[in-house]
């Protein structure tokens, strides 16, 4: 079993290194593997960042790649919300931080855009700090 990193995901899902992207490919076709919600994260940062590819773009590949046969979100429930407040208009950092918190917990911020977005995105529970 094999746990993934930023860079052989982001081989997974662009190709751009062929080399690089035939060996995560016979990898992951070999052995069950597991992705982070930490490393889909950063995968989101680089693909918008980096590869200038839209949210819709990268929160399909994220879903495509963790349906392949022998991939699995190592938090399947956690990375399901995120990807879920991603899609609804969150960043992704923000969906998966206010998934994190635990059961009855409000997520607490100074970000006045996330604290407005947040319940349009189905993100409940996201209160804004004011002075």
């Amino acid at each position: 079993m094999a746990a993934l990193d930023t860079n052989v995901v982001v081989r997974l899902i662009v190709g751009d290194d062929t080399r690089q992207a035939r060996l995560a490919e016979k990898l992951v076709a070999s052995e069950p593997c597991t992705i982070a919600p930490s490393v889909l994260m950063e995968c989101e940062w680089v693909l918008r960042g980096s590869y200038k590819l839209g949210t819709d773009v990268i929160a399909a590949s994220f879903r495509d790649l963790l349906a392949l046969q022998n991939i699995d979100a190592l938090e399947p429930v956690l990375t399901q919300r995120a990807l879920q407040g991603y899609e609804m208009g969150l960043d992704f950092a923000d969906a998966l931080h206010a998934a994190q918190r635990r059961e009855g917990e409000r997520f607490v911020t100074f970000d006045k855009q996330l604290a407005r977005r947040a319940p349009k995105a189905g993100v409940l529970a996201v209160t804004l700090l004011k002075a």
